[in-house]
């Protein structure tokens, strides 16, 4: 019977991902595992899935704990979305590099904050790989969890156990590029590859045209439609292709559009779009209205809804335990399979799934400026994850030094000073 073991059960993941497993054909029965540090949400996530497990009237059971050594014995799959320290320190990691002038919108994987969010969660994920190395040594692991390619890089490093790193940047993406063309989903048409919140779509056709020229023409004509996705939108006319994670999310992981604020206020606007502070002033809040809808569900005043979503998780399950071929997009270690991008380092290209697992496919090379911007990006995760592998402090901060946005705003010296204010704040809390 298939175990899965959702880690970090709080998060708003949680929802979704049972509501897909659960809708997976041919699988009526299986356990799932809770864990989460606290209590109180992981009993509200526990009463949410029995809720869910009662709606779709399968043979499913779950269980929860603290401890997740009592029971992670035997897991098929272990989903990693875990938080570490994220409502004490998300505040510091917006503000002090404020004060250096590096504006950050999300600021949880690359520049000031997603460095010190490396820092602090990949210690406390590893003690779980090696939980999981033990207690289930058959397992899968699919990970949710920010810094995307630094928490599977670090995977890599420390355990053979299967890994993929899974995000919804393709199928959203691909489905707003459709939107924007006017064009059927289906029939749109798109080659992609690069590294987590880094794709480019090389290629977008559609029945046999290239989209490219198309979408530029609107852009330059339909000033709504360019507000719409400021930043990548922009980029897109400069770079020739258009990337895979939001306005927001892109303007921190290159040079060009937050390092002056007349930039900013010409390309930054609102919310994902880029909107400083967006993340720490918003997410205590969004995590308290998700604990509260989940209240809602609980008590009946709102409906749970078994509608699928568009997350990977359950497309890896399904693959594999019904050897029903399924293509995804996921994040792997970089075995050949993007030519022009580093060795080991983790990539996101397609990957078939079926009953031999993940199976990632050969990409070819990125036009050569794109790859160098995805590897400025690969060389801070390299830094930022062996720095915490050989708690390295220096090597920590060099990681700084080479952040794109970060090096675009400050000498080295601001950077160091930076770096140890960032560091006194959260020295109880990161791992080097």
């Amino acid at each position: 019977m298939i175990k899965v073991t959702i880690i970090g059960a709080g998060s708003a993941f949680t929802n979704n991902i049972v509501v897909d497993i659960l809708s997976i054909p041919g699988i009526e029965s299986g356990n799932i595992s809770l864990v989460d540090i606290d209590s109180r949400r992981l009993k509200i996530a526990h009463e949410l899935v029995e809720k869910i497990i009662n709606k779709t009237e399968k043979k499913w059971k779950v269980v929860s704990s603290v401890d997740r050594r009592e029971v992670l014995q035997d897991s098929d799959f272990v989903i990693n979305q875990i938080e570490v320290a994220g409502l004490s320190t998300v505040k510091y990691e917006f503000e002090i590099p404020l004060k250096y002038g590096v504006n950050q919108c999300i600021g949880d994987t690359l520049g000031p904050g997603g460095l010190f969010k490396t820092l602090r969660t990949l210690p406390a994920w590893i003690e779980i790989v090696r939980d999981i190395e033990e207690l289930a040594p058959n397992a899968t692991i699919l990970n949710y969890t920010n810094p995307m390619s630094a928490v599977t890089l670090a995977t890599t490093k420390i355990t053979d156990l299967p890994v993929v790193g899974l995000c919804h940047s393709i199928q959203n993406t691909s489905r707003q590029l459709s939107e924007y063309l006017e064009v059927p989903y289906e029939e749109l048409k798109w080659k992609t590859g690069g590294i987590n919140h880094m794709s480019w779509f090389t290629e977008l056709t559609y029945q046999g045209q290239d989209m490219y020229p198309i979408l530029k023409e609107k852009i330059s004509k339909d000033k709504e439609l360019l507000a719409k996705d400021p930043v990548r939108l922009d980029a897109m006319k400069y770079l020739g292709a258009f990337v895979s994670e939001s306005s927001g999310h892109f303007s921190e992981y290159i040079p060009y559009y937050r390092k002056r604020q007349d930039l900013i206020e010409q390309h930054c606007s609102a919310g994902y779009n880029g909107a400083t502070g967006f993340y720490a002033n918003n997410w205590p809040i969004w995590r308290e209205e998700n604990d509260a809808r989940i209240m809602r569900m609980l008590s009946g005043e709102e409906e749970i809804s078994l509608e699928t979503s568009n997350e990977y998780a359950a497309v890896v399950i399904d693959g594999m335990v019904n050897n029903v071929p399924k293509v995804i997009y996921g994040n792997v270690s970089n075995t050949g399979l993007i030519d022009n991008l580093p060795s080991g380092g983790i990539v996101e290209v397609a990957c078939l799934i079926n009953a031999n697992g993940i199976n990632p496919t050969h990409f070819g090379k990125l036009p050569e400026h794109l790859a160098a911007l995805c590897r400025s990006n690969m060389a801070f995760f390299e830094l930022a994850v062996n720095a915490v592998l050989e708690k390295n402090k220096e090597m920590a901060f060099h990681a700084l030094t080479i952040d794109p946005l970060t090096a675009a705003v400050c000498s080295l010296d601001e950077i160091k000073q930076m770096f140890d204010e960032l560091y006194n704040a959260e020295k109880d809390f990161v791992g080097v």
